[in-house]
């Protein structure tokens, strides 16, 4: 059958309960592809031991019949899941030598679906970052290139390498987190499909937290169809997280109708902004009339509040990671800096985390605590939260007018190069968010695309925003978006 780590997740599943292929070829098929792709820097720890011990486990559940979607299917897990006994660093340095003693929600989910686990993948530093260049382990590298050009480019952040790793062929599937579009940003980077799920619909236990108001998990997927099938995998509720919601569950590969007549697609004035390239909006307008061909409504729809998102986001996401970083200080587990005679337990932290901690965290925690300060509390923290309401109450104004889905571009543009951006101001590399953090400060689920590829060669993405809850829904607009693009290119292959 050809390269098996090539399949997509729903073509595996069925050629496994045919018998056709084994999980155990499967898997062994995508460790031998990471092997030869070390140029990518994708995977940050390899398991292929316990990839193959998952892997005949799930042949053996296979042939027993009744085995769940997601049996035998190989995954790349994103190095911000705990994963027990497996090293679990969210890409820095401060947590190097940390293996839990136990598993978070989302992977204990995916194992007891028969998921198996191929590796922990590259991200930016406890996801802090757009181009996955923060991380400890090095820069992730996106496996496409520009025509006629040998740079390196981002895969995008701060899900890089799970997005190097599905558009590499490096796993069927990954993991991924998005706080404010480190899943769709870089699935757009990449050519692939990533999902953010409405907050609340996965279970953020066991995932290191950087804001744990804006923080989600979903698939990264080279299709609607495969973020479907993993997407009901990683849902449900947990009562380990406080914020997880009490929901049933659909059948959200069932949902995949391809139908959207007669529903109503918002196209928000406030996103057509000074300097977007023109491939962006030339690809934002041929997405609009192939939603119009579906027999779709196309509505001109107004998000006023939209130019404050990024200040905003950029005021309330540090100030929760400078909260949720506070523990870690060298006292009882990660990295704890070699002290001098007299040192006490004040010079202890102020080491350990000089040493621990990246140049992106440490400014993102130096701007939470300002902001956090008696004296600017008002100021920037509250006045942030006040925003984020007016932005939340723009979308539900929109979706109680009978809107269905919002389109917008997924990313300001296509991939650019490690290194580009990395010494220039650092708002630069923020403003690669512009289009998806208030999805995040909304808590609304939004899904990247691929849709197309720019004059360089390298892929673009549409990304669609749905009603709170209504994944399914918002997947099919998805499946429609996809099957009328037609994106069916693959980098090639140089690694």
């Amino acid at each position: 059958m050809g390269e098996l780590n090539r399949m997509t997740i729903a073509g595996a599943r069925d050629a496994l309960a045919a018998g056709e292929i084994t999980a155990a070829d499967l898997a062994m098929s995508c460790l031998t592809a990471i092997d030869a792709a070390d140029g990518l820097n994708a995977y940050a720890h390899k398991t292929p031991t316990l990839a193959l011990d998952q892997a005949r486990e799930a042949d053996r559940r296979i042939r027993a019949g009744g085995a769940p979607a997601l049996c035998g299917i190989p995954l790349g897990i994103k190095d911000l899941f705990c994963t027990k006994g497996v090293p679990s660093q969210a890409a820095s340095n401060i947590l190097k030598g940390f293996r839990p003693e136990y598993e978070s929600t989302v992977t204990a989910k995916l194992f007891e679906a028969g998921a198996v686990m191929l590796g922990k993948l590259n991200m930016d530093e406890f996801a802090m970052g757009s181009s996955n260049e923060t991380s400890c382990y090095g820069n992730a590298v996106n496996p496409w290139r520009r025509a006629g050009d040998k740079a390196a480019l981002t895969p995008g952040g701060s899900s890089g390498g799970s997005a190097a790793a599905v558009a590499a062929d490096l796993c069927l599937a990954a993991t991924g987190t998005d706080t404010g579009g480190s899943i769709r940003q870089p699935a757009a980077f990449t050519g692939i499909v990533g999902i953010k799920p409405t907050y609340g619909r996965v279970s953020r236990w066991g995932i290191v937290a950087f804001a744990s108001s804006l923080d989600q998990a979903g698939p990264m997927t080279k299709t609607v169809r495969d973020a479907a099938i993993m997407l009901g995998a990683m849902c449900g509720h947990d009562p380990k997280d406080s914020t997880s919601a009490d929901l049933p569950v659909p059948d959200f590969e069932g949902m995949l109708t391809g139908d959207i007549r007669g529903k109503r697609i918002g196209i928000p004035r406030e996103y057509r902004m000074d300097g977007m390239p023109d491939e962006i909006e030339a690809l934002w307008k041929r997405g609009t009339g192939m939603m119009r061909d579906a027999g779709a409504e196309i509505v001109d729809i107004s998000l006023p509040h939209t130019k404050y998102a990024l200040p905003a986001y950029y005021v309330v996401a540090p100030a929760e990671a400078s909260s949720n970083l506070a523990r870690y200080d060298g006292v009882r587990f990660g990295h704890r800096a070699r002290l001098a005679q007299g040192d006490g337990i004040t010079e202890m932290y102020e080491k350990t985390r000089a040493e621990g901690f990246g140049p992106e965290v440490q400014r993102r925690v130096m701007i939470g605590t300002y902001v956090l300060s008696a004296g600017f509390y008002d100021a920037y923290y509250n006045r942030a939260r006040k925003v984020r309401a007016l932005i939340k109450r723009d979308f539900e104004q929109v979706f109680a007018a009978g809107i269905d889905a919002i389109l917008t571009p997924a990313t300001p543009s296509a991939a650019f190069g490690l290194g580009e951006m990395a010494d220039a101001d650092p708002v630069a590399m923020y403003l690669n968010d512009v289009f998806t953090v208030t999805v995040n400060l909304a808590g609304l689920p939004g899904i990247a695309v691929p849709a197309g590829l720019d004059r360089q060669g390298l892929p673009l993405g549409l990304q669609l925003i749905g009603r709170p809850w209504e994944e399914g829904d918002l997947l099919n607009h998805a499946y429609v978006l996809e099957r009328a693009a037609g994106f069916v290119s693959k980098p090639e292959k140089w690694w």
